[in-house]
């Protein structure tokens, strides 16, 4: 199984995925979120302890990953992030369905 942080690096380049809480947020609410995955190394934890709530409601896949700062630079990003939603998945779609 491929390792979440390369999955959302071959989304980005090859789909297309949201980053930050509130458009991931945004996207889970809109229905068009694959897969979101949130950093457990967020302070305080309030701001992404509604994302596995509302990802059960909508029955969108979600993982809890253990870095802010790797999760940011899979996202191609210079700085962290606390949660990156993949919207649409390129070639990552058969590693996303693979996930549990």
């Amino acid at each position: 199984m491929a390792d979440i942080y390369n999955i959302i690096e071959v989304a980005r380049r090859s789909g297309k995925i949201e980053k930050g809480t509130n458009e991931v947020t945004k996207s889970i609410e809109r229905g068009t979120a694959k897969l979101v995955v949130y950093a457990k190394d967020v302070e305080p934890k309030e701001i992404v302890q509604h994302i596995p709530v509302l990802c059960k409601e909508k029955n969108i896949k979600c993982h809890e990953i253990d870095s802010k700062k790797k999760l940011g630079i899979s996202a191609g990003l210079t700085v962290a992030t606390s949660s990156v939603a993949v919207i649409e998945a390129g070639e990552a779609v058969k590693d996303i369905n693979s996930l549990k």
